[in-house]
């Protein structure tokens, strides 16, 4: 995007006008879209839910609390630090020319010094007051995500998402971790869940926005590959995310109320991911298939399968 086009370095974009510095308000909101805030939603979505497996109903309190905290600090490193690197294709891409490094709202130098502090406050933090374990893998995914997927996988593969995923599905390890001070396999399904769901969440978005990434020369799959391809590997992944699921109930030993919930979630995610690959298959294609449908589908099949996750101990307990 063309410099004039954007908001200066003073903040004019929030402002209100040429030349004006911009609010303490306007500097807070600039940081706190840094973060990502959306992302981290989801992120929390499956941080909870684990807790409670953990724990075998409520989880402490205090625990909880201190990894929410600092599982956001810990989130908020990695995308300030993300949106520094990523800067120049931000600029290039509808999605992303609004974000505060991208609109000269926030300097490189103070998203890179934002990102480094949240970095170290979350892995501090997570010693002091959860335990090393949580600290280690928390600064693992930070580290994940930003030298494995932001700077080696993204610009260079068509797997940016499969592997680099793999930050994602930490919070779920980090959740176990906090309250037992070791990791089981219960938590490794999980993981696996996030990891297969992540590559066709994210390519039906990456099919919305394939000129963006294009332009940007960054090769998401719907972007060197044909809509047939994307939509046949969005099924396979569905299939392992909702198989996946399933796994959780002989492992942890949940209650048929979360395997219900599992399988029902499942079809349903399945059935509009055959359909999407059958209308590609019969000629749809471009706004027509309408995959940000299946996108805003699998955001709510992710957060109500780890409700019936947190729900599931609670209702083990209360039959027994």
């Amino acid at each position: 995007m063309p410099q004039g086009e954007r908001s200066s370095a003073s903040g004019a974009g929030e402002s209100g006008g040429p030349g004006r510095r911009a609010s303490f308000g306007a500097y807070v909101r600039a940081y706190v879209a840094l973060s990502k805030p959306r992302v981290i939603e989801l992120l929390l979505i499956t941080t909870i839910p684990v807790m409670f497996v953990a724990a075998g109903g409520v989880p402490p309190l205090w625990t909880a609390v201190a990894t929410l905290v600092f599982g956001t600090f810990s989130a908020a490193s990695a995308n300030a630090i993300n949106c520094y690197i990523d800067r120049d294709i931000d600029q290039e891409m509808r999605r992303t020319r609004r974000r505060p490094v991208a609109m000269d709202q926030v300097t490189p130098r103070g998203a890179m010094v934002y990102g480094l502090v949240l970095a170290a406050l979350s892995t501090g933090g997570f010693a002091l007051f959860v335990n090393w374990l949580a600290a280690a893998l928390s600064l693992f995914a930070i580290l994940f995500y930003i030298f494995v997927y932001t700077m080696l996988l993204k610009r260079r593969t068509a797997q940016n998402v499969v592997w680099g995923g793999i930050a994602g599905c930490m919070p779920v390890l980090i959740g176990w971790a906090a309250v037992t001070e070791r990791l089981d396999w219960a938590p490794f399904v999980l993981f696996l869940v996030v990891f297969f769901w992540t590559p066709p969440h994210t390519w039906a978005l990456a099919m919305r926005y394939r000129d963006d990434y294009a332009a940007a020369k960054v090769p998401m799959l719907p972007v060197v590959a044909t809509d047939q391809r994307v939509l046949l590997e969005c099924v396979l992944y569905s299939w392992a995310t909702v198989l996946t699921s399933v796994l959780l109930w002989p492992v942890a030993g949940t209650t048929l109320f979360y395997l219900a919930v599992a399988v029902v979630l499942g079809i349903v995610l399945l059935v509009q991911a055959h359909r999407l690959l059958a209308a590609s298959r019969a000629g749809v294609s471009g706004a027509k298939l309408k995959t940000m449908g299946f996108f805003h589908l699998s955001n709510a099949y992710l957060a109500l399968l780890f409700t019936a996750v947190t729900i599931d101990p609670l209702l083990r307990g209360w039959l027994t």
